[in-house]
């Protein structure tokens, strides 16, 4: 495995930056564009994800229009916001026809285009005019990529062979999306796509993974499915590899030979492909001068400045105290992908469980790993876990949907429901009322809920007031589970959200966002957790006890935004896995902040 140098970056116009949550793709695709700036390239940097954290880095408001980076001559940026691609693409749609038809035929229109498969289709929009405008190819020497997580990614790159074969199959000039000529002029523009994301000589896809076993296999993952639809020109870049230099402290030791393990354990469907990484750097990425340091492997570590302070905060097993001793039904851990919500909730869970309370653990994420984080263990008795499956999910929507729709359809009408069953937007809904149902458990039970990343989960919960105009047109009632979830997510005796972080800019500042969203839809937060974190450990390694110090700013932060309702969990020299992994974190004590 190879340093990631300048003489190792890609030479194809476009470069895609794909792979779990929180393994860093912006911060990478961020300082790869810039070095490639100040090659004298001409560089347009596009963010696609929801939860988008480029203006945190450049410490600049992005629009969705290519800004000059204030700092650099030659390296721009955009974001694709999916609210403001949905808002333009719905006035393109019924724009032309305000004023010459009647209210009542405009309100059906804005009616069909009110849902979430809108956003999506709209940002897609954008995301493929970009992709295959001459002007902006002529424009710009490379056009880098910074995807959304690997779920999001691969829903995203398979769109241009989905709504091409919608188009293809649908006869009836209407769908989920609204009038279809709103799409039917788009077919050659999502078919030119197809073939750039194709070609090797133009499109370069970097998986980015950690050194560590889930987000390698995720990567692995995302690289076969890519494969299948013609992405195969592939590269790997394992970044923050812990290069020891001694192993003289515990928590070195520990992180460098668990890095190494997982090396060793490498899935055969990455070592088909250059494999690269980057070190893992002392400092939060979060200016220029950081990016050139880390990029170029020029940073220095020096600790005679770091001094540590007494921080106030809670230990997870005072969190599951609190939950035995209050009422809640329903527990929600959520956050920016890759923060540990998963290990959270199963904390959580197990906790609850060993304390007599009866739990099911559940997960809306498609990239669930709560069966890895439990390690194959058998399970308390008061614990149960399941995942939402959203291929089985999907398949038993349908066959509801057309069992109900056989009852009073001619041939005619169900060959319609057929069709308009194939809209890439049915997976939204089957997987949103499967997660209605999970939530109706809460009757028996308390439900814990391991979430999807922030803009998925903002989805489901907007699903509760969008969807159910969906879910009634096509199986043409409301079920009870879908009816009362949204008072239940509002109500705070019933539902308590934890917001999971890690003591980092990125994580922070999109969990900031994340709980205004949530706070507008009126959904209250009880606890916020900062998992992995180095200041609450007592290591004396150089690099890690300066990444500690770069974290005690945004302790304070959230200590701030949680009025003091802070878990810390420390990262642990025991693997958070396995009901042993699970019960170290459980057991720990706080412990005392030494300079």
């Amino acid at each position: 495995m190879e340093l990631f140098t300048k003489e190792r970056f890609p030479k194809t116009k476009f470069l895609f930056f794909t792979g779990k949550g929180g393994v860093g793709k912006t911060s990478v695709a961020c300082s790869l564009s810039l070095l490639l700036s100040k090659q004298g390239k001409k560089v347009l940097l596009i963010s696609t994800d929801p939860a988008s954290n480029l203006q945190d880095l450049f410490g600049q408001t992005l629009t969705n229009h290519p800004l000059l980076i204030e700092g650099t001559t030659q390296l721009y940026a955009l974001n694709l916001d999916p609210v403001q691609a949905a808002a333009e693409y719905k006035e393109r749609v019924v724009g032309p026809y305000k004023g010459k038809l009647p209210a009542a035929v405009l309100a059906t229109m804005e009616e069909q285009l009110s849902g979430a498969c809108t956003v999506e289709i709209a940002a897609f929009n954008q995301f493929s005019s970009l992709l295959t405008d001459p002007k902006i190819s002529e424009e710009y020497d490379v056009i880098v990529f910074d995807t959304a997580p690997t779920g999001h990614t691969l829903r995203l790159l398979q769109l241009p062979t989905s709504w091409s074969g919608f188009l293809e199959e649908n006869a009836n000039g209407a769908s989920c999306l609204g009038p279809l000529a709103g799409l039917e002029s788009q077919k050659q523009m999502y078919s030119d796509a197809v073939k750039v994301l194709a070609d090797k000589n133009v499109t370069t896809l970097l998986l980015v993974s950690r050194p560590e076993e889930t987000p390698l296999l995720e990567a692995a993952r995302a690289s076969n499915e890519l494969k299948e639809i013609g992405i195969a020109n592939q590269q790997v870049i394992i970044n923050g590899l812990f290069e020891q230099k001694t192993l003289e402290d515990g928590y070195a030791k520990v992180l460098y030979e668990r890095q190494q393990r997982a090396l060793e354990s490498l899935p055969k469907e990455l070592m088909q492909y250059p494999l690269f990484y980057l070190p893992l750097a002392p400092f939060t990425i979060s200016s220029i001068s950081q990016m050139e340091q880390w990029m170029e492997h020029q940073f220095q570590v020096s600790l005679h400045d770091v001094k540590k302070e007494e921080i106030s905060y809670q230990v997870i097993h005072d969190l599951v105290d609190y939950y035995k001793k209050n009422k809640h039904r329903v527990i929600f851990t959520m956050g920016k992908g890759g923060v540990g919500k998963t290990t959270v909730a199963s904390l959580i869970a197990l906790g609850l469980a060993e304390k007599g309370k009866k739990v099911h653990l559940t997960t809306t994420d498609p990239a669930a790993h709560i069966a890895w984080t439990f390690g194959g263990n058998a399970l308390h008795e008061n614990l149960t876990i399941s995942s939402i499956d959203p291929k089985k999910v999907i398949q038993e929507y349908k066959d509801d949907v057309l069992t109900k729709a056989s009852k009073t359809m001619d041939e005619d009408g169900l060959a319609f429901i057929k069709e308009d069953l194939e809209s890439p937007c049915t997976e939204e809904i089957a997987v949103f009322r499967a997660f209605a149902e999970v939530i109706e458990q809460s009757k028996d039970q308390i439900v814990v809920i391991d979430t999807a990343p922030t803009g998925h989960t903002l989805l489901l919960l907007d699903a509760s007031e969008t969807y159910h105009k969906e879910i009634s047109r096509s199986s043409g009632e409301i079920p009870d589970s879908v009816r009362g979830l949204l008072p239940k997510l509002r109500n705070d005796t019933y539902t308590s959200i934890i917001i999971t972080t890690l003591p980092e800019m990125t994580p922070v500042m999109e969990a900031h966002r994340l709980v205004e969203d949530l706070q507008r839809a009126n959904i209250s937060i009880h606890w916020w957790v900062i998992n992995q974190s180095f200041y609450v450990t007592n290591t004396q390694d150089p690099i890690l006890v300066k990444k500690a110090q770069e974290e005690l700013n945004w302790i304070k932060k959230v200590n701030k935004l949680a009025y003091g309702r802070v878990v810390i969990l420390p990262w642990s020299l025991v693997e958070p896995k396995g009901v042993t992994g699970l019960h170290h974190l459980l057991e720990m004590k706080q412990i005392v902040v030494k300079n």
